[in-house]
């Protein structure tokens, strides 16, 4: 996942967007068409990439907000008012709705 779409001062809503079913097709085709050297790699990026898809649109957005936390670098508290702070500094368009929403759903799946 590169992104989430639905960020605005209009919108609260953030829709996650996943094409695990295109990397998993291509990783099987690559698979089948693999040399004894290459298919250890390769299965395990089929496995990652299956383990990931399983993930729901929840797990996701956690995962995103921790990513957006980290590359502003905070590592305090995600339950926090100044974790809430820290993402809407990392996403300047994302509401305080929005950032308190992706706050409890980082908090209900913690990694």
């Amino acid at each position: 996942m590169t992104g989430i779409t639905g960020l605005s001062k209009k919108n609260t809503f953030v829709l996650a967007i996943r094409d695990t079913d295109v990397v998993a097709a291509a990783l099987r085709q690559a698979l089948a068409e693999a040399s004894p050297e290459e298919r250890p790699g390769l299965e395990r990026a089929a496995a990652l990439v299956e383990s990931t898809a399983s993930a729901t649109e929840s797990v996701l957005r956690a995962r995103w907000v921790r990513s957006r936390l980290a590359a502003v670098g905070f590592t305090g508290d995600i339950a926090s008012v100044a974790a809430v702070k820290a993402l809407r500094q990392a996403v300047p368009k994302l509401s305080l709705l929005a950032a308190v929403q992706l706050q409890r759903e980082e908090v209900a799946h913690p990694e």
